[in-house]
């Protein structure tokens, strides 16, 4: 009768086994972690793209109220009239008579006629002009005209004076030209030290510079008041307006300053569109699709429905200012504009936009309110919300880095565990391979 005992070990892949069993205690945890982490961060787009579309609102809003406090004015001509202007904030509608007696302009020196390359002489030469402005230029030996054009533009760097050299029936000369018009910056050029040569390069009393073209002041006249400048352009002649003289006119010229309200109208049109873009934007981050049965990121959410709740309020509450100058609401909570409707409404009532737009305005000063309230910095209640939700994402990551921790002590317990099993079955298979070799050999004798 054979009575050995058989073993033959567990066989068991512990690690396979082992890495079985962590995945399946981690499972839930993580999954939940995932789920809760998911959610999380699709509240956080959702309420990131709110912040965005209030901010351009923010943004459209600013520029409106600036230039509904502050219109544009433009200014109109007839063709040729002989100057152009530029109406700034300031300027007062009207209509102007211009007459342009005499352009500034700026006063050349030339020198006689030289030999090629000839060298006048050396020393320093000294440009003075307009109030106690002044240069000088040390020339060395030997330096031609060209090489004296070019210090004195190093030197000047395009103020005061520039030179040039050119070639005439006389020969070589020497130009200075004042680097600006008008009586006020005529040059005076003299001539110190070296062989006093350079004399010939001044114009003083023995000085050898010819005057080419005189230093004049430009003389405009505006409904019969005179001015004289230095320059061309002529500022607040007529108030809040720049005038750029070109030519000298033969008679009084018409300029007509009129309120532009072009500005102003594609500043109301883009503050629709930004608003429309936050309507629409709390809509789809709060919307819920029965067909689908999914919800979007902010469904629910209590500080969506008082947004939307305060701007449709607002709305509501300035109806009738908004719709006088082209904005009217639609059932959707969404704006349109009529950018005609704007423009009758502004010319009868020019300060129609500021008592509705302007800073202070009916309808701007409370939404200004309402968004600095959700977008501050420090306390809105959009960074707020971010702020809480950053925190949610930073906990959810804490717990998977627990759970990391937990999943690897699990892992080393229930290794540990096989370990010490298998262990226990080595012993007896050698156990049992002794017993049988006893009974093998009590069966023999």
């Amino acid at each position: 009768m054979d009575m050995a005992i058989s073993a033959t070990g567990s066989g068991i892949d512990i690690p396979s086994l082992v890495a079985s069993l962590v995945s399946s205690s981690r499972a839930p945890t993580e999954q939940r972690i995932t789920t809760v982490g998911t959610a999380v961060n699709a509240k956080l787009s959702a309420v990131g793209q709110v912040r965005n579309a209030m901010a351009n609102l923010q943004t459209a809003l600013n520029r409106l109220s600036t230039s509904a406090d502050k219109p544009a004015f433009k200014a109109t001509t007839g063709a040729d009239a002989g100057f152009t202007a530029t109406a700034a904030t300031g300027a007062v509608p009207g209509s102007y008579s211009v007459r342009i007696d005499a352009l500034a302009g700026a006063q050349k020196l030339a020198s006689a006629g030289h030999a090629q390359d000839a060298a006048p002489g050396s020393g320093t030469l000294r440009f003075a002009w307009g109030e106690d402005q002044s240069l000088e230029v040390e020339i060395g030996e030997g330096a031609t005209l060209a090489d004296i054009a070019n210090a004195v533009n190093r030197a000047a760097a395009g103020k005061g004076v520039g030179a040039t050299v050119v070639t005439s029936s006389q020969g070589q000369q020497l130009v200075f030209t004042a680097a600006e018009t008008g009586l006020a910056n005529k040059l005076t050029i003299t001539a110190e030290g070296g062989d006093g040569g350079l004399q010939a390069l001044t114009n003083g009393p023995s000085g050898g510079l010819t005057e080419t073209v005189a230093a004049t002041d430009a003389v405009v006249f505006v409904d019969g008041l005179e001015r004289r400048s230095s320059s061309n352009s002529v500022a607040d002649l007529v108030p809040g307006t720049t005038l750029d003289l070109t030519r000298v006119t033969e008679g009084t010229q018409t300029l007509r300053i009129a309120q532009d309200n072009e500005a102003l109208s594609a500043n109301v049109a883009a503050f629709v569109t930004a608003y429309n873009s936050v309507v629409s934007t709390l809509k789809s981050s709060s919307s819920y699709n029965a067909t689908t049965k999914s919800a979007a990121a902010l469904n629910g959410d209590s500080l969506v429905r008082t947004l939307q709740q305060q701007l449709r309020g607002q709305i509501g509450e300035q109806s009738g200012s908004l719709k006088a100058l082209g904005v009217t609401a639609g059932k959707d909570g969404l704006l349109s504009f009529s950018a005609s409707d704007f423009a009758v409404a502004i010319a009868a009532d020019p300060v129609a936009a500021k008592s509705v737009f302007g800073a202070e305005g009916g309808y701007t000063a409370n939404l200004s309110t309402l968004l600095k309230d959700n977008l501050d910095s420090i306390s809105g209640s959009l960074v707020k919300r971010t702020e809480g939700l950053n925190k949610q994402v930073s906990d959810l990551e804490k717990q998977l880095d627990a759970l990391d921790v937990r999943m690897t002590r699990l892992s080393s317990l229930y290794t540990a565990q096989f370990t010490a099993m298998e262990m226990m079955v080595v012993q007896m298979q050698s156990s049992s391979s002794s017993l049988n070799s006893l009974l093998s050999s009590n069966s023999n004798n």
